[in-house]
């Protein structure tokens, strides 16, 4: 079934190497913005936020436009009944975007738990699979020119889509890597009901001083970015500021397991879908 390489042991940042991790070089991704000189917990994406195992399967979703920006949108399925307000999941994806295809499988399966999951293709088809193949693809550049797309469109997305499904719904915000601080950022407001992450990229300590919905961290237990001494504090933040959180480190997995684990290989397999699974039970929790 793999399509890719495997992830590697390491995962050297190449999008800012001339900074070492901890160099507080972001600001928040949305209009809810913290302190740029907070410091970073989570670094910039790595040489393992581009690798990975390509998934099989047949997704059921569609790609509609909100705000004139490509979005995928996986509904509940038929048989699946849901009494109450709707229940929505935003999705923001890790640098493959939500229209490849590991993405759009993982949006399926949160949707046949009975939620509307929209995944903003922040990238406009410009995903950074596609450029694997060019030899003097600047990355850098790349980076910042979608990073300073995705704080601009965002917040007027979330705006269209709540407007789509109402005030009353049961919105939940999960973002992988590069759409972790969009899901953390959501769970500072009263926006959504719950928020989730996976091996998150882009991520400060206001981020999480200023929570007030509950979170989910799902971790790998190997991850550059977001290594065990930012987990840890970020754990410590969150017990100071009497957060509801809940925290799960997978061992024998590293950043990125979440979207492009190996299904081959037992433990990944495992690892990725329990971390699925914990996070449509997350949001169940909390969408009743």
């Amino acid at each position: 079934m793999a399509a890719q390489p495997l992830l590697t042991a390491q995962c050297s940042p190449f999008f800012y190497p001339h900074l070492p991790l901890h160099t507080p070089i972001i600001s928040a991704p949305t209009d809810m913005s913290t302190s740029t000189e907070s410091p970073v917990l989570a670094g910039p994406p790595g040489d393992c936020c581009t690798k990975g195992v390509k998934h099989f399967g047949n997704p059921v979703g569609k790609v509609i436009t909100i705000t004139d920006v490509p979005t995928y949108l996986s509904e509940p399925p038929a048989n699946v009944h849901s009494e109450g307000p709707k229940k929505v999941v935003l999705f923001f994806a890790d640098i493959f975007g939500p229209l490849y295809v590991n993405a759009r499988l993982l949006q399926d399966y949160y949707a046949s738990h009975g939620y509307y999951v929209l995944g903003i293709d922040y990238f406009f088809g410009d995903a950074i699979y596609l450029h694997h193949e060019e030899v003097n693809f600047d990355k850098p550049a790349w980076l910042t020119k979608h990073r300073e797309k995705a704080k601009e469109i965002t917040p007027k997305w979330i705006e269209a889509v709540r407007e789509i499904y109402g005030v009353d719904a049961k919105y939940n915000a999960v973002g992988y890597c590069f759409g972790g601080p969009f899901a953390l950022e959501l769970a500072t407001t009263d926006k959504v009901v719950a928020s989730a992450f996976a091996h998150p990229a882009f991520l400060n300590e206001d981020h999480f001083k200023e929570i007030k919905k509950p979170l989910l961290l799902s971790c790998a237990e190997t991850d550059h970015t977001f290594p065990t001494e930012s987990r840890r504090r970020a754990e410590d933040i969150l017990a100071e500021v009497k957060a509801t959180y809940h925290v799960q480190v997978f061992s024998g997995v590293l950043h990125g397991f979440g979207t492009r684990g190996d299904p081959e290989v037992e433990n990944s397999r495992w690892a990725k879908e329990e971390s699925a699974r914990s996070i449509i039970e997350w949001f169940n929790r909390f969408s009743r």
